[in-house]
């Protein structure tokens, strides 16, 4: 296959590529999940476990979702289907793409839902409502909202459209602008809120809970945690990174770059464990408490502290940043697709992909409320809609994507792209083929 180029455009640099994954990468997850089960699990000796998780399983996948984006310079639907083609395969390895893409309109809709409560909040903090709130009424704060359709719809509808706007821009004057923005005010906004942990007398317990050494923590169970969340943490099985991909400059290093997204996606996440940890200790909470302690228990924290509204509202300001990046991501596979099959207008496409992930996104918002009693499968539509995107399509859509560039692809055409020494490539291909799928395999089976 000769060298083609997207017709959607290229980042202008490498590092804004960079930013951009890292971006897509970041989001409610590692704000908040990252630094938890790492001081569950074992602190320091779970952070080793990760990395090599993330060496073996996470950083394998995302290369050939890169280079398979990068080469065929399409949608993930139409580069595993031209570069099937190119390799003498069968083109039905397209469905792959079609999962991903599904899964990312999926997980859009819910995660839109709580996105909007991250707005809700920062709308909050701004007013004081927090200022000297007890527990028991910040609970029934968020137990209100919950109740509330007219409010969560008002929220979450604001947040479609926020991340719509961006995706029409395409890639140079919407995906590229948010990423030079936002990812810069992300890491100073995380960087500040440090600063402030470090200030509170529960930064040394802080710092404890996350990177005590403890070998004796680590249990089978850790190890899987590990390996689950270093797969799912690079957004890596629903053809974002694909997509991403297919705009990279060529004169860049695939293996390089990949790297250092991991590397910033996982600095990133314990960063912000730095940050948030050190406040639930000084106030003597509990930092096991789940979702609850985004919604509940911080901003009771905040609300107890000198400077606190200010630093409240720059946290969710930060969340807020950090899901619009990784939304931003979930809408661009589809619509390139859309753009590239049905000759579609960029705002053509991005607002009636929207319009339908708004709409199946007010099914999960009234799974809260109104709907509450319809529960398929036993789960109501958020629950629903989670679970099969968490633990059925996104661990399938990795197999396959594994399983395709080391199988289907020819070896030459992965070696021209990845740009490593051939031993390097050797042993790429050997994870690529057996390690990486049977290690993502394990996790979907446990998850079920």
């Amino acid at each position: 296959m000769q060298e083609k180029h997207s017709i959607h455009g290229f980042w202008a640099s490498r590092w804004i590529f960079i930013l951009a994954a890292v971006g897509s990468a970041v989001g409610l997850g590692n704000i908040w999940k990252f630094p938890y089960i790492t001081g569950e699990n074992g602190g320091g000796a779970f952070v080793l476990v990760y990395l090599v998780c993330i060496l073996c399983v996470g950083v394998p996948i995302m290369m050939s979702e890169v280079f398979i984006g990068r080469r065929a310079r399409k949608s993930p639907i139409n580069a595993l289907h031209d570069i099937a083609e190119e390799s003498g395969k069968t083109t039905n390895w397209s469905l792959v793409g079609m999962m991903g893409m599904l899964s990312g309109v999926m997980i859009f809709s819910f995660y839109s839902v709580v996105a909007g409560w991250v707005l809700h909040y920062i709308a909050e903090m701004a007013k004081g409502t927090f200022v000297g709130i007890s527990s028991d009424a910040a609970g029934a704060t968020f137990d209100q909202l919950l109740a509330s359709p007219g409010t969560m719809l008002f929220w979450h509808t604001l947040f479609a459209i926020m991340t719509t706007i961006i995706v029409i821009g395409g890639v140079n004057k919407g995906l590229e602008r948010a990423t030079r923005i936002m990812m810069p005010a992300l890491f100073v906004l995380l960087i500040i809120l440090l600063i402030y942990a470090m200030t509170l007398e529960g930064f040394s317990q802080g710092w404890d809970f996350m990177f005590h050494f403890d070998p004796s923590e680590l249990s089978w169970d850790a190890v899987l945690v590990a390996l689950g969340h270093s797969f799912f943490t690079l957004s890596l099985g629903m053809g974002t990174i694909m997509a991403y991909g297919a705009y990279m400059p060529k004169k860049a290093s695939v293996t390089g770059t990949v790297f250092a997204i991991a590397a910033l996606d996982t600095v990133v996440a314990l960063v912000a464990g730095l940050a948030i940890f050190p406040i639930i200790f000084t106030n003597g909470m509990d930092p096991s408490a789940g979702p609850g302690l985004m919604f509940v228990s911080l901003p009771v924290a905040f609300g107890q502290m000198p400077g606190g509204q200010l630093f409240g509202l720059l946290f969710f300001v930060l969340v807020g940043v950090a899901a619009w990046t990784s939304a931003i991501s979930l809408l661009e596979p589809t619509v390139a697709f859309l753009v590239e099959k049905f000759k579609l207008s960029r705002i053509k496409a991005s607002v009636s992909l929207g319009l339908l992930v708004w709409a199946l996104g007010i099914s999960c918002l009234l799974a809260f409320n109104e709907w509450s009693d319809f529960t398929p499968f036993g789960k109501n539509m958020f629950d629903l809609l989670d679970y099969a995107t968490a633990n059925i399509m996104l661990p399938l859509g990795g197999i396959f994507v594994s399983l395709f560039a080391g199988w289907a692809v020819l070896p030459k055409y992965s070696f021209d792209e990845l740009g490593i020494s051939e031993k390097a490539h050797s042993v790429w291909l050997f994870v690529s083929r057996f390690i990486a799928p049977i290690a993502v395999s394990i996790v979907f089976y446990l998850n079920l």
